[in-house]
């Protein structure tokens, strides 16, 4: 790839991600108020309930496409047949996944001894096949960075779901209201995307064609399976084995930490895996990107993990009300571990879009295996041992990425390492004082989260500034060029 390539594609990157994290942004407010008006409405029952049932419809969602999404992306040259025959694929698999699930619903109902599941179940199982009509679509929009038209899709079919999800609650509905508003969701963003992405398969299949893309999809689609069912295990676990009141309570304590953690990620994971698999060969301009997406990752990582744990118990109490008050320690020990989805993403990103699949297989049968250990921990010490073991388990699995990661892309295990322990310390050391300094101040200054995040904040911020991490020097450099620019208008 040429230099004039390369600089093209490192501004069309920055303009995707400003689109993306814009729209997330403002997504993010839009579901986040969406999200607190229900909490207000609704009992910690139904989000419990809703909970169970989203999380067999994620599971089992994995097998909608076997990976082909992936592989659309991460290869090169692809032909309209490639997208036609995936989109097909798609279809008759959601077809297929709609009914299993629709004729499971009495089972899954049985086993959670909850009546109530079967018919949400039945409703639910039409994601499915709504979410296979898009699918193709979305992915041929990322493939070329078109990320404009994927936020504006989203931010609309956010807003009209959401509306429509508040209308229900405040109207008595229940439960329902959150099914509809799941559903409507799905609806309105897949016909909006087809308008948006002017894109129609032809009338062609070619098992050929899937071929050439199962080498590579099939095994991140084993990697997607063993991720999502050790992603979401708990829920389901905890679903058996404590009543839909407390479930509600552990779920939106993980889906409120999720929320914040992953909006202010997301959108360089998004942008990362189509634009690195773009120059997957050139290894030492790989190298320099992922190495300064590192630094400066992890700087904001630590700092949004130290200042929502500072103010964990105004952020359940304010936002979700009295109500939701044993939210509190779940949702305290799932920031704890937020700090390592940003950088983990990163540098899953960067593993699999160099292709090598099969690495990335071996490196989630590795976490599998550690986070089975935790959920054995749930079953036999309880919900609050399974998250404090959570916690020792986010760093085994980072530090298994981070050793993938160098290998893969051969750099030194410590050059990524050093700037996330050096940020973890600054994090922690920061928090401590803070809080030490908040009880000496004032015995009431715990109900006043402003001055202990300015406390955290010019703490953490002149750490970096003495020791000079190199994520700093960056941002510095980058407001410096900013207001140059600025001024020149």
């Amino acid at each position: 790839m040429s230099l004039k390539e390369l600089q093209n594609l490192e501004s069309k990157g920055i303009k995707a991600f400003l689109w993306d994290f814009s729209g997330k942004t403002i997504r993010q407010i839009i579901g986040f108020i969406t999200s607190i008006i229900l909490t207000r409405t609704l009992e910690p029952k139904d989000f419990g309930l809703i909970a169970l049932v989203i999380v067999i419809i994620g599971i089992t969602n994995i097998f909608n496409d076997f990976g082909l999404s992936s592989a659309l992306i991460q290869k090169r040259k692809t032909l309209q047949i490639h997208y036609s025959s995936v989109f097909y694929f798609n279809i008759t698999i959601g077809l297929l996944l709609t009914s299993v699930t629709f004729l499971s619903a009495n089972l899954i109902g049985l086993f959670y001894a909850n009546e109530t599941l079967t018919p949400i179940t039945k409703a639910m199982s039409l994601l499915f096949i709504i979410n296979a009509f898009g699918n193709v679509s979305t992915i041929r929009l990322r493939k070329e960075l078109s990320f404009s038209a994927l936020t504006k899709s989203n931010l609309l079919a956010t807003l009209l779901s959401g509306s429509l999800g508040i209308t229900l609650a405040l109207h008595n509905v229940g439960v329902w209201s959150l099914v509809a508003q799941a559903l409507s969701m799905a609806f309105f963003y897949n016909i909006i995307i087809w308008k948006v992405a002017k894109w129609t398969p032809i009338l062609n299949f070619s098992w050929k064609a899937l071929t050439q893309l199962w080498g590579f999809g099939f095994r991140m689609f084993l990697s997607a399976i063993i991720a999502s069912i050790f992603e979401r295990i708990d829920i389901l676990a905890i679903g058996k084995i404590v009543t839909s009141a407390t479930l509600g309570y552990f779920e939106r304590a993980k889906s409120l930490n999720a929320m914040l953690v992953q909006y202010s990620s997301g959108s360089l994971i998004e942008i990362l895996f189509p634009a690195l698999s773009k120059i997957q060969n050139d290894l030492p301009k790989f190298q320099g990107i992922i190495l300064k997406m590192i630094g400066i990752t992890s700087f904001f990582s630590f700092f949004f993990t130290g200042s929502l744990f500072l103010i964990s118990d105004e952020i359940i109490i304010i936002l979700l009300s009295e109500k939701w008050s044993p939210s509190i320690e779940f949702f305290k020990l799932f920031v704890i571990t937020g700090y390592s989805y940003p950088i983990s993403a990163i540098l899953v990103s960067a593993l699999s879009c160099r292709g090598n699949s099969r690495s990335f297989l071996r490196l989630e049968i590795y976490k599998a295996a550690i986070l089975s250990i935790n959920i054995a921990t749930l079953y036999l010490s309880g919900v609050q041992a399974y998250l404090y073991c959570m916690i020792i388990n986010s760093l085994s699995m980072l530090l298994l990425n981070i050793l993938f990661t160098s290998n893969e892309i051969r750099v030194p295990y410590m050059s990524i390492a050093k700037p996330i322990i050096i940020q973890m310390l600054i994090s922690i050391i920061s928090v401590a004082f803070a809080i030490f300094s908040s009880r000496i101040i004032t015995e009431n200054l715990t109900h006043f989260f402003i001055i202990k995040l300015l406390i955290f904040t010019i703490l953490y911020l002149s750490a970096n500034s003495s020791i000079k991490t190199d994520a700093y020097i960056y941002l510095k450099k980058l407001l410096f060029m900013l207001k140059i620019h600025e001024n020149e208008k």
